[in-house]
């Protein structure tokens, strides 16, 4: 039997002492507006109509993918068939996304479907307003619609990633309910989008997105691509009510505190670019309203993020396993197949690997990190308050991004291969 310590239970209620007031105009001044009538009024909101006005324009932008100096490698992900045991679980896929299509008239089959390649894949974004309809939004459908939504997602992801991102979207439900912000913030207020037809062999694949929860998920010939994907939660665990449970990122945390104690000082030095969360050193737009300290987030599909901190091939083989269990926390997404590969893929990549780090680098306290090579971008950052009252990072409040660097994010790599042969 599991028991739970006063410390940890007072852990997961420590965002109790951030509460707004009921009546603040925060929470007040929205309260009662549906998803629709809220992204009006995010436009014109000091902060969110800056950031809608800076990430409008971004997604339009032919994709390239993110590099670390501006030019694009190729030969990184070829397509070839999936090794024995990696194959991903299409033929499942398949049969959810043609039940859900199924239950869908003639009008919500168009909103959900896009071509393969179409730019709507970058509309993706995790912040609660709804800066962007793609597909159908799930709080608005049927019951039935949203359960075979949601068996698609299963049936796509192991079953550990399916429980973290429908942890995510409950998380949401009960921050909701904690601010009495329902209409803006419940357990399906996401949108769900597929792209290209349900097939055996051909590429196609689906998105969900919406606070706190981003995963873009394609599959061709077997082989599976998931990213970008975002994952966070304010708070990071529920302390009340039948889905009470433990902090979602803790393991994580706990990796990455190990990993930065496990070096030593000279390697602590070169992986510590800046010390404080908020630097005087750091350069203009270094920390960014939505985003703060993450590079990879949502509508930087060409974004020129440099290498920086410590090169992992220089650490001995203790820190270089616990930057690859790090990674294995960010891509348990996958299915087991597919999540091998990609291990492997990040492995034979360990060479051309950094790790970075801001901040603090004890237990319980805030930082951020980014592990990036080629093949991969896995970020974590601790956040600012949105719907709690904080204007510094607190250990409660984490966002996490993973991409797939050099023009594989959406599988795109792999489709422009199909489509040219």
């Amino acid at each position: 039997m599991t028991t739970v310590s006063d410390e940890d239970v007072d852990s997961r209620s420590a965002f109790r002492r951030y509460l707004f007031p009921h009546d603040h105009p925060r929470l007040a001044d929205v309260r009662g507006l549906d998803a629709y009538e809220y992204r009006e009024a995010a436009k014109g909101d000091a902060f969110t109509g800056g950031l809608i006005e800076g990430w409008t324009p971004l997604y339009l932008s032919p994709y390239v993918g993110v590099t670390e100096d501006g030019t694009l490698r190729t030969g990184l992900y070829p397509l070839e068939p999936a090794r024995p045991g990696e194959d991903a679980p299409v033929a499942d896929m398949v049969a959810a996304a043609n039940a859900l299509l199924a239950l869908l008239d003639d009008e919500a089959r168009s909103e959900i479907s896009h071509a393969v390649d179409a730019p709507e894949w970058q509309t993706w974004a995790n912040p609660e307003f709804m800066q962007f309809d793609t597909g159908l939004r799930l709080d608005l459908q049927p019951e039935t619609v949203r359960a075979a939504a949601l068996e698609l997602v299963r049936a796509s992801l192991s079953e550990e990633g399916y429980l973290l991102a429908r942890r995510m979207m409950q998380i949401n439900g009960f921050l909701g309910e904690v601010v009495d912000l329902e209409s803006i913030l419940n357990e399906f207020s996401y949108n769900i989008a597929l792209y290209g037809e349900p097939d055996p062999v051909a590429p196609w694949g689906w998105q969900l997105f919406g606070h706190h929860l981003a995963v873009n998920c394609l599959v061709v010939e077997g082989r599976m691509a998931i990213g970008p994907a975002f994952l966070g939660a304010e708070p990071d665990a529920i302390d009340d009510g039948p889905l009470a449970g433990g902090q979602s990122f803790a393991r994580r945390i706990e990796l990455a505190t190990d990993l930065m104690a496990e070096l030593s000082d000279e390697q602590r030095e070169a992986a510590v670019v800046y010390a404080e969360m908020v630097d005087p050193a750091m350069p203009p737009g270094r920390v960014h309203p939505g985003d703060e300290r993450h590079l990879a987030g949502a509508f930087q599909d060409n974004r020129v993020i440099p290498f920086e901190g410590v090169r992992v091939a220089e650490l001995d083989a203790r820190a270089q396993q616990l930057v690859l269990d790090l990674v294995a926390e960010f891509v348990v997404l996958l299915p087991e197949g597919p999540r091998a590969a990609r291990l492997r893929e990040v492995a034979d990549h360990l060479d051309e690997t950094w790790f970075s780090w801001i901040g603090g680098h004890r237990r319980g306290e805030v930082f951020y990190f980014r592990i990036q090579s080629p093949v991969g971008i896995f970020e974590l950052d601790h956040h600012c308050g949105v719907f709690l009252n904080y204007g510094v990072p607190q250990p409660f409040h984490i966002h996490t991004v993973m991409r797939t660097p050099h023009g594989n994010d959406y599988g795109r790599a792999w489709v422009r291969e199909w489509q040219q042969r």
